[in-house]
């Protein structure tokens, strides 16, 4: 028997029987739309959560807190190897004087967080300046997107406390110079003042919550600060970018390897992929189960099947038909109710994907509104083509094994007396 003759003989037994074929794929295809919609909402709030983590943090970026052997600062010899390292692009440092900041411009105000760094290590790491251009002058500094808007009168002060939203500075502060004022924090030495003028902006934080009104200052100024204010510079915060987000793992093992304490996104995520990786297999493996009762209406139909061609199985058999060809025809039924199913329940999952992505944040915002998640991107339910296979592979193969018995069954069917029985 040609193989499209195989399809038109199993095509015919299909319609023969619409009603129960068709109650038997719709079986399938919820038991594998369950398994694919299950599984993605792990592949969904796996992806929602690394989105987050990758959004707040520099993937390349390092921390670096101090050292295990040793309570004291990181020394700027020791800055300086970890810039030789291998695949190291920028080591920085960054400091504050132990003192309360405060910029004044005209009749303008507003407390601010002085921070020193080195402003050609920034470049490396990737500084981005959304106004202005970098320091070329010892004077010169970068404040920090909300400078400005820091920037407050009295009366714009007062209006604040009464819930009134303050304006700040307006127009552009770029070559504007203003006064810093420093007060230690010890309150027992005096004052100081310095002036500055502003050549660039940093750029806006990617979080709206996130307020950046710093003023970026040179780290020559720290011994000027520490002399006259009789102030210590506080703990440096050393970051240590990698070129590449694949060798942030290897720059990570050999500073710890080094007596360093180190944070970085790697940890996180290697963390996050064990554990999320353990719950896409078990939603999976109960998917898996539905799939396992969908079959139970493959067998019955499959069985019922060969009950009803007993006759037409002995005609076979009389004119020749070889065993393995009517097991092959059982089989090839029983695949196609599976392929039809899981067919349907891929694109019927896709659906259900993409109307859970649009309903679900909708309602969870709406509930989040108040306690501000705007900036809180979710994502239910995420179907990648590997879980598309996976389900795929499942579905089919338990549809086959299925119809496997009553396969076999069909083959020790009796000709003579198939051939006996009443139509």
């Amino acid at each position: 028997m040609r193989f499209n003759d195989q399809i038109d003989f199993i095509r015919q037994h299909m319609k023969r029987n619409k009603l129960r074929v068709a109650t038997t794929i719709l079986a399938a295809m919820m038991g594998c739309a369950f398994l694919i919609v299950l599984a993605s909402v792990g592949f969904g709030l796996h992806k929602t959560i690394t989105d987050d983590v990758l959004d707040n943090n520099m993937v390349t970026e390092i921390q670096v807190a101090g050292k295990e052997s040793s309570d004291e600062k990181i020394s700027d010899e020791e800055i300086s190897k970890m810039r030789e390292m291998a695949n190291v692009i920028a080591a920085v440092k960054r400091s504050t004087p132990n003192a309360d900041g405060t910029a004044k411009l005209g009749e303008r105000n507003g407390y601010v967080a002085t921070t020193l760094v080195d402003f050609n290590e920034e470049q490396k790491a990737g500084l981005v300046l959304s106004d202005g251009e970098m320091p070329k002058a010892k004077d010169e500094v970068l404040v920090g997107y909300h400078f400005a808007q820091s920037l407050l009168t009295e009366e714009e002060v007062k209006n604040a406390e009464d819930d009134q939203e303050p304006k700040g500075f307006k127009g552009s502060v770029i070559g504007q110079t203003f006064e810093l004022e420093l007060a230690p924090f010890d309150g027992e030495t005096e004052t100081a003042t310095w002036k500055f003028t502003v050549s660039g902006i940093m750029e806006e934080p990617a979080k709206d919550w996130i307020i950046n009104n710093k003023v970026y200052i040179a780290d020559s100024w720290g011994p000027v600060f520490s002399d006259e204010l009789g102030v210590e510079e506080s703990f440096p915060e050393v970051l240590v970018y990698a070129d590449d987000l694949q060798n942030v793992g290897s720059i990570t093992k050999l500073l710890k390897d080094e007596g360093y304490y180190v944070y970085s996104v790697t940890e996180e995520l290697g963390s996050m992929d064990m554990f999320f990786t353990a719950l896409k297999a078990g939603l999976i493996f109960v998917g898996t189960i539905a799939v396992l009762i969908a079959s139970i209406g493959i067998f019955n139909t499959m069985t019922m099947a060969v009950t009803e061609r007993t006759r037409e199985i002995g005609v076979m058999k009389a004119i020749g038909a070889q065993p393995k060809l009517i097991q092959k025809l059982f089989l090839m039924e029983s695949a196609a109710i599976g392929i039809i199913g899981t067919v349907l329940a891929v694109a019927i999952s896709y659906g259900i994907s993409i109307l859970a992505n649009w309903l679900v944040p909708i309602i969870i915002m709406s509930s989040l509104a108040e306690e501000g998640g705007d900036d809180f991107t979710i994502l239910i339910s995420v179907i990648p083509w590997q879980l598309v296979v996976i389900a795929s592979v499942i579905s089919i193969s338990v549809a086959m094994i299925s119809g496997w018995r009553p396969a076999r069954k069909a083959t020790k069917i009796d000709v003579i007396q198939a051939l006996r029985q009443e139509l």
